[in-house]
């Protein structure tokens, strides 16, 4: 891959290709006249807005409510763009908060670490309350005092996983 031949095309326009002069000359004949009618309508509203303040400064057209309109689409469009801008800073700030805290909870999320966990914590349950068939089937059980479970037993249970497995 190499060789500029070897590559593959995955586009192709007749502009940049030798040759195709008519072409060449036609559209950029359309563009320019594509900026042009860009360009052409602002200019004459920004003259006209800057010569209500300034008379001096060449304009086309003076209208009164056509001042007045530019005004109030200008306050419109401010007012548009610094909502959206509040919007996307603090959309911003919400996702880094969100993606940090994921982060740091990320250790807790690894499939392998969870079976660990998990195998862990049953072979603990059914130690302590019996197998997991008697106690997904019993309708009635009474836990006695000694086999409740203290605040952080499943912390601890955790911790006391050999740290080396977890990987």
């Amino acid at each position: 891959m190499t060789k500029k031949d070897d590559r593959q095309q995955l586009y192709s326009d007749s502009y940049f290709e030798k040759g195709h002069i008519g072409l060449k000359i036609w559209q950029t004949f359309i563009a320019i006249l594509g900026w042009f009618a860009a360009i052409i309508p602002v200019v004459i509203t920004v003259t006209a807005f800057l010569a209500s303040y300034n008379p001096k400064i060449p304009h086309i057209w003076s209208y009164k409510d056509g001042i007045f309109e530019i005004k109030f689409l200008g306050i419109l469009l401010l007012f548009s763009f610094s909502m959206a801008f509040l919007f996307a800073v603090s959309m911003t700030l919400i996702q880094n908060r969100r993606r940090d805290r994921l982060i740091e909870q990320w250790p807790t999320f690894s499939p392998i670490n969870q079976k660990k966990r998990g195998q862990a914590l049953e072979d603990y349950m059914s130690k302590r309350f019996g197998d997991k068939e008697f106690r997904e089937n019993t309708r009635y059980y009474e836990v006695a005092p000694d086999q409740n479970l203290d605040t952080h037993v499943i912390s601890k249970l955790y911790d006391d996983l050999d740290i080396n497995d977890m990987d």
